[in-house]
Protein backbone atom coordinates (compact mmCIF):
# COMPACT_ATOMS: atom_id res chain seq x y z
CA UNK A 1 0.00 0.00 0.00
CA UNK A 2 1.45 3.39 -1.00
CA UNK A 3 1.92 5.76 1.92
CA UNK A 4 0.42 9.27 2.02
CA UNK A 5 2.23 12.37 3.27
CA UNK A 6 1.10 13.66 6.67
CA UNK A 7 0.41 17.09 5.14
CA UNK A 8 -2.01 15.54 2.64
CA UNK A 9 -3.72 13.45 5.33
CA UNK A 10 -4.29 16.54 7.48
CA UNK A 11 -5.70 18.40 4.47
CA UNK A 12 -7.93 15.48 3.44
CA UNK A 13 -11.60 16.12 2.68
CA UNK A 14 -12.76 12.56 3.26
CA UNK A 15 -12.52 10.24 6.26
CA UNK A 16 -13.16 6.54 6.96
CA UNK A 17 -10.56 5.61 4.36
CA UNK A 18 -7.71 3.18 4.94
CA UNK A 19 -4.39 5.01 4.82
CA UNK A 20 -0.69 4.32 5.28
CA UNK A 21 1.55 6.91 6.93
CA UNK A 22 5.30 6.69 7.46
CA UNK A 23 7.44 8.98 9.56
CA UNK A 24 9.33 9.50 12.80
CA UNK A 25 7.89 9.38 16.30
CA UNK A 26 7.91 12.75 18.02
CA UNK A 27 6.19 11.54 21.19
CA UNK A 28 4.39 8.42 22.41
CA UNK A 29 1.90 8.95 25.26
CA UNK A 30 0.00 6.54 27.49
CA UNK A 31 1.16 3.57 25.41
CA UNK A 32 -1.51 4.70 22.94
CA UNK A 33 -0.96 8.04 21.17
CA UNK A 34 1.86 8.45 18.63
CA UNK A 35 2.63 11.96 17.36
CA UNK A 36 3.98 11.15 13.89
CA UNK A 37 5.86 13.58 11.64
CA UNK A 38 7.30 12.94 8.19
CA UNK A 39 8.79 16.37 7.41
CA UNK A 40 6.08 17.40 4.93
CA UNK A 41 4.54 19.80 7.48
CA UNK A 42 5.29 21.20 10.89
CA UNK A 43 2.12 19.50 12.14
CA UNK A 44 2.08 15.93 13.47
CA UNK A 45 -0.70 13.44 12.90
CA UNK A 46 -1.95 11.54 15.91
CA UNK A 47 -1.94 7.77 15.48
CA UNK A 48 -4.02 5.86 18.04
CA UNK A 49 -2.61 2.41 18.82
CA UNK A 50 -4.75 -0.45 20.07
CA UNK A 51 -2.31 -1.13 22.90
CA UNK A 52 -4.31 -4.06 24.32
CA UNK A 53 -3.79 -5.98 21.07
CA UNK A 54 -0.23 -4.77 20.34
CA UNK A 55 2.69 -6.87 21.64
CA UNK A 56 4.49 -5.34 24.64
CA UNK A 57 7.79 -5.75 22.79
CA UNK A 58 6.51 -3.56 19.90
CA UNK A 59 5.16 -0.87 22.24
CA UNK A 60 8.59 -0.60 23.91
CA UNK A 61 10.15 0.12 20.50
CA UNK A 62 7.87 3.12 19.82
CA UNK A 63 10.37 5.71 21.07
CA UNK A 64 11.19 9.30 20.16
CA UNK A 65 13.08 9.29 16.86
CA UNK A 66 12.02 5.80 15.75
CA UNK A 67 10.86 5.41 12.14
CA UNK A 68 7.47 3.69 11.88
CA UNK A 69 4.82 2.74 9.35
CA UNK A 70 1.17 2.73 10.36
CA UNK A 71 -1.86 1.47 8.47
CA UNK A 72 -5.30 2.37 9.72
CA UNK A 73 -8.48 4.35 9.25
CA UNK A 74 -8.42 8.14 8.93
CA UNK A 75 -11.12 9.49 11.25
CA UNK A 76 -12.14 12.82 12.75
CA UNK A 77 -10.24 13.32 15.98
CA UNK A 78 -12.04 13.34 19.30
CA UNK A 79 -9.15 15.14 21.00
CA UNK A 80 -8.37 18.83 20.83
CA UNK A 81 -5.56 20.18 18.65
CA UNK A 82 -6.01 18.07 15.53
CA UNK A 83 -8.72 17.65 12.91
CA UNK A 84 -7.94 14.05 11.98
CA UNK A 85 -6.19 11.05 13.48
CA UNK A 86 -5.41 7.51 12.38
CA UNK A 87 -6.98 4.54 14.19
CA UNK A 88 -4.09 2.10 13.74
CA UNK A 89 -4.78 -1.46 12.60
CA UNK A 90 -1.20 -2.38 11.69
CA UNK A 91 2.06 -0.94 13.00
CA UNK A 92 5.61 -1.70 11.82
CA UNK A 93 8.86 -0.43 13.31
CA UNK A 94 11.07 0.55 10.35
CA UNK A 95 14.04 1.80 12.36
CA UNK A 96 14.68 1.73 16.09
CA UNK A 97 15.92 4.73 18.07
CA UNK A 98 17.52 4.33 21.48
CA UNK A 99 15.52 6.83 23.52
CA UNK A 100 18.30 7.30 26.08
CA UNK A 101 20.92 8.12 23.47
CA UNK A 102 18.85 10.06 20.90
CA UNK A 103 19.87 13.75 21.38
CA UNK A 104 16.62 15.34 20.11
CA UNK A 105 14.38 14.86 23.11
CA UNK A 106 10.84 16.33 23.14
CA UNK A 107 11.95 19.43 25.05
CA UNK A 108 13.48 22.84 24.28
CA UNK A 109 17.15 22.66 23.25
CA UNK A 110 19.55 25.58 22.98
CA UNK A 111 20.54 26.69 19.48
CA UNK A 112 24.20 26.05 20.40
CA UNK A 113 23.39 22.44 21.32
CA UNK A 114 21.47 21.99 18.08
CA UNK A 115 24.39 23.35 16.00
CA UNK A 116 26.56 20.67 17.59
CA UNK A 117 23.99 18.14 16.33
CA UNK A 118 23.34 19.71 12.94
CA UNK A 119 22.86 16.27 11.36
CA UNK A 120 19.83 15.69 13.61
CA UNK A 121 18.54 19.19 14.39
CA UNK A 122 16.25 19.20 11.35
CA UNK A 123 14.11 16.69 13.28
CA UNK A 124 13.01 19.54 15.56
CA UNK A 125 10.02 21.77 14.78
CA UNK A 126 12.12 24.92 14.46
CA UNK A 127 14.66 23.54 12.01
CA UNK A 128 12.10 21.62 10.01
CA UNK A 129 10.23 24.92 9.59
CA UNK A 130 13.40 26.88 8.70
CA UNK A 131 14.48 24.38 6.05
CA UNK A 132 11.02 24.19 4.45
CA UNK A 133 10.94 28.02 4.27
CA UNK A 134 14.46 27.99 2.80
CA UNK A 135 13.33 25.51 0.14
CA UNK A 136 10.28 27.60 -0.78
CA UNK A 137 12.37 30.80 -0.97
CA UNK A 138 14.84 29.01 -3.24
CA UNK A 139 12.01 28.01 -5.57
CA UNK A 140 10.65 31.58 -5.49
CA UNK A 141 14.04 32.96 -6.61
CA UNK A 142 14.01 30.81 -9.73
CA UNK A 143 10.29 31.43 -10.29
CA UNK A 144 10.75 35.23 -10.26
CA UNK A 145 13.65 35.34 -12.69
CA UNK A 146 12.25 32.69 -15.02
CA UNK A 147 8.92 34.55 -15.25
CA UNK A 148 10.86 37.72 -16.13
CA UNK A 149 12.77 35.97 -18.94
CA UNK A 150 16.16 35.84 -17.20
CA UNK A 151 18.61 33.10 -18.22
CA UNK A 152 20.01 30.99 -15.35
CA UNK A 153 23.81 30.80 -15.64
CA UNK A 154 26.10 28.46 -13.67
CA UNK A 155 29.27 30.46 -13.13
CA UNK A 156 32.48 28.65 -12.07
CA UNK A 157 33.18 27.68 -8.47
CA UNK A 158 36.93 27.46 -9.17
CA UNK A 159 38.36 30.71 -10.51
CA UNK A 160 41.55 32.69 -10.93
CA UNK A 161 39.74 36.01 -10.42
CA UNK A 162 39.11 37.85 -7.14
CA UNK A 163 35.85 39.64 -7.96
CA UNK A 164 35.84 41.78 -4.82
CA UNK A 165 39.53 42.63 -4.85
CA UNK A 166 39.62 41.82 -1.13
CA UNK A 167 41.92 38.81 -1.35
CA UNK A 168 39.98 36.79 1.27
CA UNK A 169 39.80 33.61 -0.81
CA UNK A 170 40.26 29.88 -0.25
CA UNK A 171 43.06 28.55 -2.42
CA UNK A 172 42.51 25.48 -4.58
CA UNK A 173 45.52 23.26 -5.24
CA UNK A 174 46.51 19.69 -5.95
CA UNK A 175 50.17 20.37 -5.11
CA UNK A 176 51.69 18.26 -2.28
CA UNK A 177 51.64 20.60 0.72
CA UNK A 178 54.61 18.85 2.34
CA UNK A 179 56.79 19.31 -0.76
CA UNK A 180 55.70 22.39 -2.71
CA UNK A 181 57.52 22.91 -6.04
CA UNK A 182 59.40 26.22 -6.28
CA UNK A 183 60.37 28.33 -9.30
CA UNK A 184 63.71 30.07 -9.87
CA UNK A 185 62.60 33.03 -7.72
CA UNK A 186 61.89 30.67 -4.82
CA UNK A 187 58.11 31.14 -5.03
CA UNK A 188 55.55 28.33 -5.33
CA UNK A 189 55.49 27.15 -8.96
CA UNK A 190 51.77 27.14 -9.74
CA UNK A 191 52.55 26.15 -13.35
CA UNK A 192 52.93 22.65 -11.93
CA UNK A 193 49.53 22.80 -10.25
CA UNK A 194 46.42 21.12 -11.69
CA UNK A 195 45.19 24.22 -13.54
CA UNK A 196 48.66 25.54 -14.30
CA UNK A 197 47.95 28.72 -12.35
CA UNK A 198 46.96 30.05 -8.94
CA UNK A 199 43.23 29.34 -8.38
CA UNK A 200 40.65 29.90 -5.64
CA UNK A 201 37.08 29.15 -4.63
CA UNK A 202 34.86 31.93 -5.98
CA UNK A 203 33.64 34.85 -3.88
CA UNK A 204 31.14 35.86 -6.58
CA UNK A 205 29.89 34.85 -9.99
CA UNK A 206 29.41 38.48 -10.99
CA UNK A 207 32.33 39.02 -13.37
CA UNK A 208 31.54 35.90 -15.38
CA UNK A 209 27.85 36.80 -15.16
CA UNK A 210 28.53 40.17 -16.78
CA UNK A 211 30.01 38.47 -19.85
CA UNK A 212 26.78 36.49 -20.30
CA UNK A 213 24.55 39.53 -19.71
CA UNK A 214 26.37 41.28 -22.56
CA UNK A 215 25.11 38.57 -24.90
CA UNK A 216 21.89 37.23 -23.36
CA UNK A 217 20.57 40.55 -22.01
CA UNK A 218 19.47 39.46 -18.54
CA UNK A 219 20.90 36.60 -16.52
CA UNK A 220 21.07 35.43 -12.93
CA UNK A 221 23.32 33.12 -10.95
CA UNK A 222 22.36 31.23 -7.81
CA UNK A 223 25.17 29.18 -6.36
CA UNK A 224 27.69 28.66 -3.56
CA UNK A 225 30.31 31.32 -2.81
CA UNK A 226 33.18 31.30 -0.34
CA UNK A 227 34.99 33.85 1.85
CA UNK A 228 38.10 33.09 3.88
CA UNK A 229 37.20 35.93 6.21
CA UNK A 230 37.94 35.21 9.86
CA UNK A 231 34.62 36.63 11.08
CA UNK A 232 33.06 34.73 13.96
CA UNK A 233 29.84 36.76 13.92
CA UNK A 234 26.15 35.92 13.73
CA UNK A 235 26.03 37.34 10.16
CA UNK A 236 29.00 35.65 8.47
CA UNK A 237 29.64 32.24 6.94
CA UNK A 238 32.67 30.91 5.06
CA UNK A 239 30.39 29.08 2.61
CA UNK A 240 27.07 30.59 1.59
CA UNK A 241 24.73 30.93 -1.40
CA UNK A 242 24.51 34.04 -3.54
CA UNK A 243 21.86 35.26 -5.98
CA UNK A 244 23.33 37.59 -8.62
CA UNK A 245 21.26 39.03 -11.48
CA UNK A 246 23.00 41.08 -14.18
CA UNK A 247 21.08 43.11 -16.77
CA UNK A 248 22.34 44.76 -19.93
CA UNK A 249 21.15 48.36 -20.52
CA UNK A 250 19.98 48.78 -16.89
CA UNK A 251 21.22 51.79 -14.94
CA UNK A 252 21.33 52.32 -11.16
CA UNK A 253 17.64 53.30 -10.91
CA UNK A 254 16.61 50.20 -12.89
CA UNK A 255 18.81 48.12 -10.61
CA UNK A 256 17.13 49.49 -7.46
CA UNK A 257 13.68 48.86 -8.98
CA UNK A 258 14.60 45.26 -9.84
CA UNK A 259 16.03 44.50 -6.40
CA UNK A 260 13.02 45.93 -4.56
CA UNK A 261 10.52 44.11 -6.79
CA UNK A 262 12.46 40.84 -6.48
CA UNK A 263 12.69 40.95 -2.68
CA UNK A 264 9.01 41.76 -2.30
CA UNK A 265 8.09 38.89 -4.66
CA UNK A 266 10.04 36.19 -2.81
CA UNK A 267 8.82 37.37 0.61
CA UNK A 268 5.21 37.33 -0.59
CA UNK A 269 5.73 33.87 -2.06
CA UNK A 270 6.95 32.61 1.32
CA UNK A 271 4.01 34.25 3.11
CA UNK A 272 1.57 32.62 0.69
CA UNK A 273 3.13 29.16 0.84
CA UNK A 274 4.61 28.77 4.35
CA UNK A 275 1.82 29.96 6.63
CA UNK A 276 2.07 27.13 9.20
CA UNK A 277 5.85 27.29 9.42
CA UNK A 278 5.97 31.09 9.63
CA UNK A 279 3.28 31.18 12.33
CA UNK A 280 5.31 28.68 14.35
CA UNK A 281 8.52 30.68 13.87
CA UNK A 282 6.69 33.86 14.87
CA UNK A 283 5.58 32.21 18.12
CA UNK A 284 9.10 30.90 18.72
CA UNK A 285 10.52 34.41 18.26
CA UNK A 286 7.97 35.98 20.63
CA UNK A 287 8.82 33.37 23.28
CA UNK A 288 12.56 33.95 22.83
CA UNK A 289 12.23 37.71 23.13
CA UNK A 290 10.46 37.52 26.49
CA UNK A 291 13.86 37.01 28.11
CA UNK A 292 15.31 40.17 26.47
CA UNK A 293 15.10 43.71 27.84
CA UNK A 294 12.22 45.69 26.32
CA UNK A 295 14.62 47.92 24.36
CA UNK A 296 16.12 44.91 22.56
CA UNK A 297 12.81 43.35 21.52
CA UNK A 298 11.50 43.61 17.97
CA UNK A 299 8.95 46.35 17.46
CA UNK A 300 6.97 44.08 15.14
CA UNK A 301 6.04 40.39 15.21
CA UNK A 302 7.49 38.29 12.36
CA UNK A 303 4.46 38.20 10.04
CA UNK A 304 3.81 41.90 10.66
CA UNK A 305 7.44 42.68 9.76
CA UNK A 306 7.25 40.67 6.52
CA UNK A 307 4.01 42.36 5.50
CA UNK A 308 5.55 45.73 6.37
CA UNK A 309 8.27 45.13 3.76
CA UNK A 310 5.61 44.28 1.17
CA UNK A 311 3.41 47.27 1.92
CA UNK A 312 6.08 50.01 2.10
CA UNK A 313 8.30 51.37 -0.65
CA UNK A 314 11.99 51.20 0.19
CA UNK A 315 13.39 54.61 1.15
CA UNK A 316 16.16 55.73 -1.24
CA UNK A 317 18.85 57.82 0.41
CA UNK A 318 22.26 58.95 -0.84
CA UNK A 319 25.34 57.97 1.16
CA UNK A 320 26.08 61.68 1.74
CA UNK A 321 22.60 62.25 3.22
CA UNK A 322 22.97 59.13 5.39
CA UNK A 323 26.33 60.34 6.75
CA UNK A 324 24.76 63.67 7.75
CA UNK A 325 21.91 61.84 9.53
CA UNK A 326 24.34 59.53 11.36
CA UNK A 327 26.76 62.32 12.31
CA UNK A 328 23.91 64.29 13.89
CA UNK A 329 22.24 61.27 15.52
CA UNK A 330 21.90 60.90 19.30
CA UNK A 331 23.90 57.62 19.49
CA UNK A 332 26.78 59.26 17.61
CA UNK A 333 26.74 62.44 19.73
CA UNK A 334 26.50 60.43 22.95
CA UNK A 335 29.24 58.06 21.74
CA UNK A 336 26.91 55.04 21.87
CA UNK A 337 28.07 53.79 18.46
CA UNK A 338 31.07 51.47 18.62
CA UNK A 339 32.34 53.16 15.44
CA UNK A 340 31.73 56.92 15.60
CA UNK A 341 30.89 58.79 12.40
CA UNK A 342 33.06 61.89 12.16
CA UNK A 343 33.58 62.53 8.46
CA UNK A 344 32.39 61.80 4.94
CA UNK A 345 34.08 58.72 3.49
CA UNK A 346 33.61 56.42 6.50
CA UNK A 347 32.63 52.83 5.74
CA UNK A 348 29.26 52.17 7.36
CA UNK A 349 29.06 49.38 9.94
CA UNK A 350 26.08 47.17 10.75
CA UNK A 351 25.17 49.37 13.75
CA UNK A 352 24.88 52.42 11.45
CA UNK A 353 22.85 50.55 8.84
CA UNK A 354 20.44 49.23 11.45
CA UNK A 355 20.05 52.69 13.03
CA UNK A 356 18.98 54.13 9.66
CA UNK A 357 16.46 51.34 9.08
CA UNK A 358 15.12 50.64 12.56
CA UNK A 359 15.30 54.01 14.32
CA UNK A 360 15.43 56.81 11.75
CA UNK A 361 13.42 55.83 8.65
CA UNK A 362 11.62 52.80 10.13
CA UNK A 363 11.47 51.05 6.74
CA UNK A 364 13.87 49.24 4.39
CA UNK A 365 16.46 51.66 3.02
CA UNK A 366 18.43 51.75 -0.24
CA UNK A 367 21.67 53.71 0.10
CA UNK A 368 23.34 54.80 -3.14
CA UNK A 369 26.29 56.84 -4.49
CA UNK A 370 28.99 55.61 -2.11
CA UNK A 371 32.56 56.97 -1.96
CA UNK A 372 34.63 55.30 -4.68
CA UNK A 373 37.48 54.33 -2.35
CA UNK A 374 35.32 52.04 -0.17
CA UNK A 375 33.70 50.18 -3.07
CA UNK A 376 34.85 47.62 -5.65
CA UNK A 377 36.79 48.53 -8.80
CA UNK A 378 34.02 47.56 -11.24
CA UNK A 379 31.46 50.12 -10.00
CA UNK A 380 30.73 53.03 -12.32
CA UNK A 381 32.35 56.33 -11.37
CA UNK A 382 29.81 59.15 -11.14
CA UNK A 383 30.32 62.06 -13.50
CA UNK A 384 30.98 65.55 -12.14
CA UNK A 385 31.97 64.54 -8.61
CA UNK A 386 34.38 66.85 -6.82
CA UNK A 387 38.04 65.77 -6.49
CA UNK A 388 38.64 63.86 -3.26
CA UNK A 389 34.93 63.05 -2.95
CA UNK A 390 34.49 60.79 -5.98
CA UNK A 391 31.45 58.54 -5.76
CA UNK A 392 30.34 55.42 -7.60
CA UNK A 393 26.90 54.29 -8.73
CA UNK A 394 26.65 51.70 -5.97
CA UNK A 395 23.61 50.70 -3.94
CA UNK A 396 23.07 48.69 -0.76
CA UNK A 397 19.68 47.58 0.56
CA UNK A 398 19.42 47.66 4.35
CA UNK A 399 16.87 45.62 6.31
CA UNK A 400 15.75 45.69 9.96
CA UNK A 401 17.63 43.22 12.14
CA UNK A 402 20.06 42.38 9.33
CA UNK A 403 21.73 45.50 8.02
CA UNK A 404 22.96 45.03 4.46
CA UNK A 405 21.04 42.32 2.59
CA UNK A 406 21.83 43.39 -1.00
CA UNK A 407 24.87 45.04 -2.56
CA UNK A 408 24.97 46.13 -6.18
CA UNK A 409 25.87 48.79 -8.69
CA UNK A 410 25.79 50.09 -12.18
CA UNK A 411 28.98 48.68 -13.70
CA UNK A 412 31.84 50.75 -15.12
CA UNK A 413 31.23 50.25 -18.85
CA UNK A 414 33.96 52.65 -20.08
CA UNK A 415 37.12 50.75 -21.01
CA UNK A 416 39.61 53.54 -20.32
CA UNK A 417 38.08 54.42 -16.92
CA UNK A 418 38.00 50.75 -15.85
CA UNK A 419 41.64 50.22 -16.88
CA UNK A 420 42.69 53.32 -14.94
CA UNK A 421 40.90 52.09 -11.81
CA UNK A 422 42.45 48.62 -12.11
CA UNK A 423 45.94 50.09 -12.52
CA UNK A 424 45.47 52.33 -9.49
CA UNK A 425 44.41 49.33 -7.37
CA UNK A 426 47.10 46.99 -8.71
CA UNK A 427 44.60 44.57 -10.30
CA UNK A 428 46.19 42.40 -13.00
CA UNK A 429 44.79 43.46 -16.41
CA UNK A 430 46.28 40.39 -18.10
CA UNK A 431 44.48 38.11 -15.64
CA UNK A 432 41.15 39.84 -16.35
CA UNK A 433 41.64 40.42 -20.09
CA UNK A 434 38.37 38.59 -20.75
CA UNK A 435 36.48 40.93 -18.43
CA UNK A 436 37.97 43.99 -20.14
CA UNK A 437 36.96 42.53 -23.53
CA UNK A 438 33.30 43.14 -22.62
CA UNK A 439 34.22 46.85 -22.61
CA UNK A 440 36.06 46.61 -25.93
CA UNK A 441 33.47 44.78 -28.00
CA UNK A 442 30.00 46.33 -27.81
CA UNK A 443 30.09 47.83 -24.32
CA UNK A 444 26.87 49.22 -22.89
CA UNK A 445 25.41 50.41 -19.60
CA UNK A 446 24.62 47.43 -17.38
CA UNK A 447 23.91 46.79 -13.71
CA UNK A 448 23.41 44.02 -11.20
CA UNK A 449 23.42 43.08 -7.54
CA UNK A 450 24.20 40.26 -5.14
CA UNK A 451 21.86 38.99 -2.45
CA UNK A 452 23.22 36.64 0.19
CA UNK A 453 20.56 33.95 0.28
CA UNK A 454 21.14 33.06 3.95
CA UNK A 455 20.56 36.68 4.98
CA UNK A 456 17.23 36.57 3.17
CA UNK A 457 16.31 33.32 4.96
CA UNK A 458 17.45 34.89 8.25
CA UNK A 459 15.07 37.81 7.74
CA UNK A 460 12.07 35.73 6.64
CA UNK A 461 12.38 33.16 9.44
CA UNK A 462 13.14 35.67 12.21
CA UNK A 463 16.26 33.77 13.27
CA UNK A 464 19.14 35.81 14.64
CA UNK A 465 22.18 33.68 13.78
CA UNK A 466 23.06 32.90 10.17
CA UNK A 467 24.41 29.49 11.22
CA UNK A 468 20.84 28.44 11.93
CA UNK A 469 19.49 28.96 8.39
CA UNK A 470 21.94 26.80 6.41
CA UNK A 471 21.95 23.00 6.75
CA UNK A 472 25.62 22.60 7.72
CA UNK A 473 27.35 25.89 8.59
CA UNK A 474 31.00 26.44 7.62
CA UNK A 475 32.67 28.95 9.94
CA UNK A 476 36.22 29.66 11.18
CA UNK A 477 37.49 26.55 12.96
CA UNK A 478 34.41 24.50 12.06
CA UNK A 479 33.68 22.28 9.05
CA UNK A 480 31.69 19.60 10.82
CA UNK A 481 29.46 17.05 9.08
Amino acid sequence: MRHTKVKDLLNSTTTLQEVNAKGWVRTFRNNQFIALNDGSTINNIQCVVDFENTPEETLKRITTGAAVSVIGTLVESKGAGQKYEIQVTKLEILGDSDAEKFPMQPKKHSLEFLRENAHLRVRTNAFGAIMRVRSVLSYAVHSYFQQKGFVYVNTPIITGADAEGAGEMFQVTSLPLDNLPKNEEGNIDFKKDFFGKHTNLTVSGQLEGETFAMALGQIYTFGPTFRAENSNTSRHLAEFWMIEPEVAFNDLDDNMDLAEDFIQYVIKYALDNCQDDLKFLEGRLLEEEKSKPQAERSEMALLEKLNFVLENNFKRVSYTEAIDILRDSTPNKKKKFQYLINEWGADLQSEHERFLVEKHFKCPVILYDYPANIKAFYMRLNDNTEPGRETVRAMDILFPGIGEIVGGSEREERYDVLVEKMEKLGIDKEELYWYLDTRRFGSATHAGFGLGFERLVLFVTGMTNIRDVIPFPRTPGSAEF
